[in-house]
């Protein structure tokens, strides 16, 4: 018997309050996730697509409808779920070592064990040896590692992302997506991306939900399986399917109207 959903997204609708009146951002939405999902949200530039993944991580309370994980009304501040915005947003100021204890300290729940937990994650990733450097000594895409990192470093089951990768060069951008992608593979995390880059989308994610313009509603889910030799994201794109992913998105999102 399969388990239920990870995360439960009921009829959620919003609109938010302005001094010319309401204007509707998202409407009858619903969708389920289950535990180790890669689920990519792509739609028109407006369509709620972040306001929907604020939805999901509960920092947006006043919304019609319900989300649901494992089975409770989301609530803000969970430490089920990790958030990773479009910047890396490391303060210059602290090492990387504090940098990613920032998490824990605003949890208040720094000890022996999760400081062994977080050297871990910088050990396998790579960044054992910068741990005393500041984020102005490394690279883009190592900024980002460590963001990850510092999001990791909480153990959350559900990792959201909201342009994550969007202010990276695209060479760096797609190496450090395809150290992402591995990395929620190998801690065994279930993600949500928003991403205006479909071919992004495509080459991450198992499912795409595919928005309609304001108000946003879902127009698609693509179920993404590609054929080829190595599934990361990098050689995804090398897969004969993944032009007729593209192709069919694409057409989906109406960006010319």
């Amino acid at each position: 018997m399969q388990a239920g959903p990870l995360v439960d997204v009921r009829n959620v609708s919003m609109k938010y309050h302005t001094p010319e009146g309401e204007i509707p951002a998202l409407k009858d939405i619903s969708m389920e996730i289950r535990k180790g999902d890669f689920i990519g949200i792509v739609g028109p530039s407006g369509c709620g697509k972040s306001t929907l993944l604020n939805i999901i991580a509960g920092l947006i309370a006043s919304y019609d409808g319900e989300v649901l994980i494992h089975g409770k009304a989301v609530k803000r501040g969970s430490r089920l779920i990790g958030y990773m915005p479009q910047s890396d947003q490391l303060f210059e100021w602290r090492t990387i070592w504090k940098n990613v204890l920032l998490g824990l300290e605003v949890q208040n729940n720094v000890n022996e064990r999760t400081e062994a937990f977080a050297r871990q994650l910088l050990e396998n990733y790579g960044l054992k040896e910068f741990a005393r450097a500041f984020p102005s000594q490394l690279s883009g895409g190592m900024r980002q590692r460590v963001a990850l990192i510092r999001t990791l470093a909480v153990n959350p089951e559900i990792l959201v992302l909201d342009e994550a990768f969007s202010a990276l060069d695209y060479q760096t951008r797609l190496v450090v997506a395809d150290e992402v992608k591995q990395i929620m593979v190998k801690e065994n995390k279930t993600a949500i991306l928003v991403t205006h880059d479909i071919s992004e989308a495509i080459s991450m994610s198992d499912k795409i939900v595919v928005l309609t313009k304001r108000p946003g509603s879902i127009k698609s889910i693509h179920s993404i399986e590609l054929t080829c030799s190595d599934n990361t994201p990098m050689k995804s794109r090398e897969a004969p399917e993944f032009r007729h992913y593209f192709n069919s998105i694409w057409k989906e999102l109406d960006v010319h109207v």
